[in-house]
């Protein structure tokens, strides 16, 4: 079973493989965007400094990166991480990962125009406790897991 401090570990890694995965479908289709997200503009897309396959193709390799660093907080491959490094680097990801699960929310319950509905909200905001909970449990563990 699971260990209870390793469980939102793993959730936040099948999710950052979920979001890896959209971005990968549309950067097949060199499209902007995400599936069952708002429509992209073409304004939008046409400012783009990337053509949108190569932004998709980054998009899904971050998410790829997002869930090693989430698998590399539970696992022994972590543990030779430097402690400081690794806290560095999960705050980082907090407040990169949570300011775009923040937009989902607030965009999604108050509305700025972005077009987020209720659930991707509800999504952001389990986003935002599991990273927040991972990044605890870490910090509150001791060397080796």
């Amino acid at each position: 079973m699971v260990g209870a401090r390793r469980w939102p570990a793993y959730t936040l890694a099948l999710l950052f493989l979920g979001y890896a995965a959209g971005k990968a479908a549309f950067a097949v289709q060199a499209r902007l965007g995400f599936p069952g997200g708002p429509p992209v503009s073409a304004e939008e897309t046409a400012s783009y400094v990337l053509d949108p396959a190569t932004a998709q193709w980054f998009a899904s390799a971050s998410g790829v990166a997002g869930a090693c660093i989430a698998l590399a907080t539970v696992t022994a491959v972590g543990c030779r991480v430097p402690r400081t490094v690794m806290l560095a680097v999960l705050a980082v990801l907090l407040l990169a990962v949570g300011g775009g699960a923040a937009i989902m929310v607030v965009d999604a319950f108050i509305g700025i125009g972005v077009g987020w509905q209720w659930y991707h909200g509800v999504l952001g905001i389990v986003a935002i406790a599991l990273l927040a909970e991972m990044t605890r449990s870490y910090a509150r563990a001791g060397r080796h897991r």
